[in-house]
């Protein structure tokens, strides 16, 4: 598919090149031409202006360019006199052909082809007279122009298509990317459910059996309930991403106490960390604001909390700072004590489904946390990041804040 996507790109890039070159180079020869028939048409009025200069052979005016000669016809029609010095005007039956095509042509300027030569008719009190120029360096000048072209057009054909072979790749590899992280996430995501409906089916199957007592089955049917709870957790963790990457489901921003925002949540998992044997401490400087969606930015405080009470020591403490950096921005940190995270897996923790203990899928992680935490800060126009030293995990948090 991205294959595809890249020569279609690539296809529709050289489609609009080779017509823009076309036009312009059109154009560019369409003007060309013009000007040069412009020009010489000027000359041969200005020469028939003056025709009792066109008798001085090899005299030309010295805004004359194009070799020419001329003809002057009298009232009926007869070859009174020529003139120019560029051509042998001895040949009658030459210039009786000229004569008759130039008079009988019903354009006072014309193209005789076969000659090779422009005409110019101009009818004065005394005749006509007849102006004939050379066509010769004029197609000259527009052969090399289509040859130049050409080259031109070539070689800029081959240079856009160079071009448009590396900005193919560079503007695929965004979709290549999402394309890949569809592929994990879909395995990633059959793989987690798997084991859950494997443990639902196997205590189903056993439910049906004669051989157990009540409390066996009691203990089939709990742990069919568990795992239904994890599937269910699980599957909302997805919906959850889903519309976080839906950019149609942008929530709607307004200013949020954030301070008091992370106290709560500081305050209602008092308890939890309690219950688990560790301790939780709070630092958040008073009145920061910031615009974003309340909702959203609690869960992701939540996360973080849920996280530091997962991952961190036995009896240890876990500590919450938000304060203000510089002039509009704000920083929120949580610490806790825990195995130190090697600096490669500092930025793949925000994976979807990564975890660095694959066992912890049995207590309900499935290393979608994080990856929520970061869409629902990067659509704040936030960072996220995470640092480990010293026996201590740290999650920061940079959101842009209100007055």
């Amino acid at each position: 598919m991205i294959r595809k996507l890249q020569v279609k790109f690539i296809f529709i890039n050289m489609t609009m090149i080779t017509v823009m070159l076309c036009v312009i180079f059109g154009l560019v020869y369409n003007f060309t031409r013009n000007n040069l028939e412009t020009e010489s048409i000027s000359m041969m009025k200005t020469i028939a202006a003056e025709p009792f200069r066109l008798g001085r052979p090899n005299e030309p005016s010295p805004d004359l360019r194009l070799p020419y000669f001329t003809l002057q016809l009298g009232m009926r029609g007869e070859l009174i006199s020529t003139g120019g010095g560029y051509y042998d005007l001895s040949d009658k039956e030459f210039l009786k052909d000229l004569i008759d095509e130039s008079v009988g042509s019903p354009q006072e300027t014309g193209v005789l082809e076969e000659h090779n030569l422009r005409f110019c008719r101009v009818a004065t009190p005394r005749g006509t007279v007849l102006v004939f120029a050379d066509m010769s360096s004029e197609n000259t000048t527009l052969d090399n122009l289509i040859k130049t072209s050409a080259f031109i057009g070539l070689f800029s054909f081959l240079v856009f298509l160079c071009i448009s072979i590396f900005l193919s790749r560079w503007a695929v590899k965004p979709v290549a990317a999402a394309w890949l992280r569809q592929k994990q996430f879909v395995a990633d995501a059959s793989h987690e459910l798997k084991t859950p409906l494997t443990v639902i089916m196997t205590n189903a199957e056993l439910l049906q059996g004669d051989e157990y007592d009540d409390t066996e089955r009691k203990q089939f049917s709990k742990g069919i309930l568990q795992m239904s709870q994890q599937m269910k957790l699980l599957v909302e963790n997805m919906l959850e991403l889903a519309r976080s990457d839906a950019e149609q489901t942008r929530q709607q921003m307004w200013p949020v106490n954030f301070s008091k925002l992370v106290l709560d949540s500081a305050i209602s998992f008092e308890g939890v960390f309690v219950e688990s044997g560790l301790a939780l401490e709070s630092a958040v400087e008073p009145e920061i604001a910031v615009q974003g969606n309340e909702q959203a930015l609690q869960q992701v405080v939540d996360i973080l909390l849920d996280n530091a009470r997962k991952y961190s020591h036995p009896g240890g403490e876990t500590i919450v700072r938000l304060y203000g950096v510089g002039s509009n921005k704000c920083q929120l940190k949580v610490s806790n004590p825990g195995a130190e995270i090697p600096t490669e897996d500092l930025k793949k923790i925000f994976q979807r489904f990564y975890r660095m203990d694959k066992a912890r899928s049995r207590d309900g992680s499935f290393g979608l946390g994080l990856s929520i935490a970061e869409s629902i800060v990067t659509q704040h126009r936030g960072k996220i990041w995470a640092e480990s030293k010293d026996g201590c995990n740290s999650f920061y948090v940079e959101l842009h804040t209100v007055r």
